[in-house]
């Protein structure tokens, strides 16, 4: 999947699941329980989500590309 500025937040948790704690590592906060950061992350893209978390958007998605990236490399792990 390649993750861009208007890529939607929900694509990418349906994707990878929930990668709040791989996104936490990089400085990211939670927003609540997975199934509320389903719901507000249905509108919102990852250019809205980098200016909400007040982190530049080449960053953040660098943030999103690495934490998926993970979520892909344990899964791998966890079917061997």
């Amino acid at each position: 999947m390649q993750i861009t500025k208007d890529t939607r937040v929900s694509d990418i948790l349906l994707k990878y699941g929930d990668i709040a704690d791989v996104m936490e590592i990089f400085g990211i906060q939670r927003v609540g329980k997975y199934s509320l950061r389903m719901f507000l992350a249905k509108a919102l893209t990852v250019e809205w989500a980098a200016r909400i978390h007040k982190v530049p958007l080449e960053e953040f998605l660098d943030i999103l590309r690495q934490a998926t990236q993970r979520a892909v490399d344990q899964s791998k792990l966890a079917q061997r």
